[in-house]
């Protein structure tokens, strides 16, 4: 692996930084202590497990997680370094709910209670992705922990659908100077290398600094990633009630042999395909880079112990360069012939400025003191895409040989007609406000809502994109704690996407409504290490844009829609995470839904898996000092795809388990080695059937990483 100058150059800062504030508090510490100091030592175990007790994402009032009345979860640090979930696909793998759908390999949808999650927010601050989905193989290595909302979250949010926002919570300075390095191996020449250090330059300014660089093959035929991370938060103090931050993150994903679309799932017959693992659709030529810059700006400011102003400015760009091969068609089994190729260029500019500006305190009233936050948001999206084809020189449409022989050997084309694209630029204008009111002896009741201003101008490959719409969602929740250790919670919120689709008078249909309720019970058990949630949910999508079948037959342009209902769902999730024995950490998500749609075919309610089984354990071998040994699974129910409208040809996915496994050893406070088996009992399954296509899920693979903590 070949470390680029400036990745060496940040490495040897860490190094440097770390050095010279090892001696700097040697020294002081040998000046400053008296000969005769009495030294009291206190032994006991810190606990950094599976529990976190509060969580930001859900409003600002950063409440504790059972006064929260929503289901919400946590990925913390300690299980991401536990089962190396470097990405963040194989992060909310392991989160209640969410099931990542894995239609290409640089490309993922999410998925809760039968809706795409599009809200992904950094540190309680976003905007809807703009295609609905991720691109690139986003780290994890930046991020202190992943707080998952699931639900509609119209406090934060207001825009997007009732499923779940993600809100990644970043690293800031430690309390203290300290390098973390580690280095890690594993199947297909998996080599990845990570540092994260922490500097306390004085008593006014900190600093803390990541840095990665992974690259890997593959069980993919011709796949190979080369991963670069670069993270630097610089902190001051300005006074004692003052703080001022500013950050930057760099990442540069550079795929080859990405597939675009993936494997035909049927043949001719109607009979299901059977590649291989490793078949891959992709061209020897194709690739697909991804590079995302972020520029933070936070100030915070208390003005007494009872009232906090934040301040987010944020700027966040993505470039997207590719050149993509697609295959298509349906294969004869005999000959395996019958595919087409179909190649493109693709490039993508995607510019966000966001800016976040809220006061929250405590205030007194009727002799009960009360929470509230108020705040003013203003986002702004713009985005150029453009895709290219090859109409003319004979490659862009070639005839495919055997998938299952093909080595990715085409010609290249020569990307120059058929120009295509979209300039769309979108803004939100909002303001929230929150209360959160204890009326009386463990009731809180917590009300408020957001009203936003969204307006979107463009067009995109040949349809007009403008649209306006202006609406308020409320929020209300109640939280009776009946016991100290047991809560009951309901509440009811909405969210809000614009639709372009016109009405039978040539009015832009009103935005897409979703509704979400939710009641459960909240537990804190052995003095708060366990946190348990259980949860009812019923989530209704109203006015979705429908054809009228009175213009089915007339041209796009010409057809026109009205307002019906949606997709609707609704069962029960189970969340547990925390320390159930000492050194037993775990957690479990179970999710057990139902959907409907207004779709004839049902087809979301088909290849949605509605039962998911998460478990994440890892226990602390009590006569073996230093051994930690641990398992990671998921499952889901089966799933199936109806190929063709005429409900002939199905796709089927059984239901399957993922079981990973890890044992690490601390060879002493310093040095610890981990090694990490996945997919132990080698399980064949389909990634995904949110398309009409899809590959396979990786075999077995193993991993070791050696950490060295100064």
């Amino acid at each position: 692996m070949k470390l680029s100058p400036i990745y060496l150059s940040m490495l040897c800062a860490l190094s440097a930084l770390q050095s010279v504030s090892a001696e700097e508090i040697n020294e002081t510490d040998n000046q400053n202590q008296p000969s005769n100091l009495e030294v009291i030592e206190v032994k006991g175990r810190y606990i950094e497990g599976y529990n976190a007790h509060s969580a930001s994402g859900a409003s600002r009032l950063d409440l504790a997680i059972v006064d929260i009345p929503q289901s919400v979860s946590v990925i913390t640090s300690a299980q991401l370094q536990d089962f190396q979930l470097n990405d963040i696909n194989s992060a909310l793998d392991s989160a209640t709910g969410i099931n990542v759908e894995r239609i290409e390999t640089d490309r993922t949808y999410y998925t809760a209670r039968g809706f795409d999650v599009t809200n992904f927010q950094i540190d309680g601050v976003g905007l809807p992705l703009t295609n609905g989905n991720n691109h690139a193989d986003e780290d994890t290595a930046i991020y202190d922990r992943i707080e998952v909302i699931r639900g509609a979250n119209g406090l934060m949010t207001g825009v997007g659908n009732p499923s779940a926002t993600i809100n990644f919570i970043r690293k800031r300075p430690t309390a203290q100077s300290n390098l973390n390095l580690r280095a890690s191996y594993g199947s297909w020449d998996n080599k990845r290398i990570e540092a994260d250090g922490t500097y306390i330059i004085n008593d006014t300014f900190a600093a803390r600094a990541v840095a990665v660089k992974q690259t890997k093959d593959s069980y993919l035929d011709r796949y190979e990633t080369d991963k670069t991370i670069m993270y630097a938060f610089l902190e001051a103090n300005l006074g004692d009630n003052t703080s001022l931050s500013i950050s930057h993150s760099y990442i540069n994903n550079d795929a080859k042999g990405n597939n675009w679309g993936a494997l035909p799932l049927f043949y001719t017959d109607g009979s299901p395909t059977n590649y291989d693992r490793s078949t891959n659709t992709s061209a020897d030529w194709s690739n697909w880079q991804v590079v995302k810059n972020n520029t933070v700006a936070e100030l915070s400011h208390y003005f007494n112990n009872d009232w906090h102003l934040r301040a987010t400015y944020s700027h966040r760009t993505t470039d997207e360069d590719t050149e993509l091969f697609y295959v298509y068609g349906t294969p004869d089994k005999e000959t395996e012939l019958g595919l087409t190729g179909y190649g493109s260029e693709y490039d993508l500019d995607d510019e966000h400025d966001l800016v976040d500006v809220y006061l929250n305190g405590d205030f007194e009233l009727f002799g009960r003191d009360h929470q509230l936050v108020v705040g003013v948001n203003y986002a702004k999206v713009s985005y150029i895409d453009t895709s290219l084809y090859d109409y003319t020189t004979g490659n862009g449409f070639p005839a495919m040989p055997d998938l299952n022989t093909w080595d990715g050997n085409t010609p290249k084309p020569t990307f120059a007609d058929g120009l295509s694209g979209s300039d769309v630029e979108a803004t939100q204008k909002a303001a929230y406000f929150t209360g959160r009111f204890n009326l009386f002896e463990g009731f809180h009741l917590i009300a408020g809502g957001r009203f936003n201003d969204w307006q979107v101008d463009g067009e995109a490959y040949g349809n007009d994109q403008t649209v306006e719409d202006a609406e308020f969602i409320p929020y209300v929740g109640a939280v009776y704690n009946i016991i100290p250790e047991l809560s009951a919670y309901a509440s009811y919120t909405e969210t809000f996407t614009s639709q372009t689709e016109k009405d039978i008078n040539n009015n832009i249909l009103k935005p897409v409504t979703g509704e979400s309720s939710e009641i459960g019970l909240k537990s804190e058990l052995f003095d708060g290490r366990l946190i348990t949630t259980v949860a009812y949910f019923n989530v209704i999508q109203t006015n979705l844009a429908t054809l009228d079948p009175d213009t089915a037959e007339l041209p796009p342009t010409e057809q026109r829609y009205y307002g019906a209902d949606g997709i609707e769902s609704k069962g029960f999730e189970l969340d547990v995470a925390g320390e159930v024995y000492p050194g037993l950490n775990v957690s479990l998500g179970y999710t057990d839904f139902d959907i409907s749609t207004s779709d004839e075919t049902n087809q979301v309610a088909n290849y949605t898996p509605e039962k998911l089984f998460k478990l994440g354990t890892t226990y602390e071998i009590p006569f073996l000092e230093g051994l930690t040994i641990g398992a990671n699974m998921r499952w889901q129910d089966d799933i199936f795809r109806y190929q063709e409208p005429t409900k002939t040809v199905v796709t089927t996915q059984d239901a399957y388990a993922i079981v990973d496994l890890m044992a690490r050893y601390e060879f002493n406070e310093n040095i610890e080695l981990s090694v990490n088996a996945k997919n132990i009992t080698d399980e064949k399954y389909l990634t995904s059937l949110y398309w009409a296509q899809g590959f396979y899920g990786a075999p077995t693979n193993y991993s070791a990483t050696l950490s060295w903590k100064l």
